[in-house]
């Protein structure tokens, strides 16, 4: 993929090669050379949601203790409150 591509873009291209497929008008080559194409958009976008998914784990786990509990201003607010009670 020569192509600069972003999650988004690469979806809408995936979501054009689909259409074209489904449309039945392509050559077996051209249909062939689209599905080469649409697994290669498909293996960068799980990439792409792999490595989402891994820095959305490492930054819950720099916000949690030890117990898992999340250490945000907001639930320390909660816990003030609950004390106070």
């Amino acid at each position: 993929m020569a192509t600069e591509w972003t999650f988004e873009k690469a979806m809408t291209r995936l979501e054009q090669i689909v259409a074209t497929l489904e449309g039945g008008r392509c050559s077996l080559d051209d249909s062939l050379k689209l599905f080469e194409e649409g697994t290669k958009l498909t293996a960068y976008c799980s990439k792409m949601l792999k490595e989402a998914e891994q820095k959305i784990i490492k930054l819950t786990a720099a916000e949690a203790g030890e117990d898992g509990v999340v250490l945000s201003d907001r639930q320390g607010e909660n816990m003030g409150e609950e004390l106070s009670e």
